[in-house]
């Protein structure tokens, strides 16, 4: 078992009107993580308004960094957000 974060977002009631204008940032802040290893995968689920969205990162504090100064969650395309531990049954 490998031990990993993921951090769930709810939406913003105003999901769709603000996320096109901070996308950019929130992408480049996902894209820089993944590059450094600590963000495995992330993305929204089917219906991101009713369902939020997802992401998981291979330590606590990567998760904690990621969201301290991630765009959605500064200009409130987030309303809340939580990071929970999650064993990760099947190793590569």
């Amino acid at each position: 078992m490998s031990m990993k974060y993921v951090l769930l977002y709810e939406s913003a009631d105003n999901l769709l009107e603000r996320a096109p204008m901070h996308f950019e940032a929130h992408s480049a802040r996902g894209q820089s993580f993944h590059e450094r290893g600590s963000l495995l995968a992330y993305g929204p689920f089917g219906d991101p308004q009713a369902q939020g969205s997802m992401a998981i990162f291979s330590s606590r504090e990567a998760a904690e960094a990621f969201v301290r100064e991630d765009p959605f969650v500064l200009n409130g395309v987030v309303r809340d957000w939580e990071i929970r531990e999650w064993d990760e049954a099947f190793l590569p």
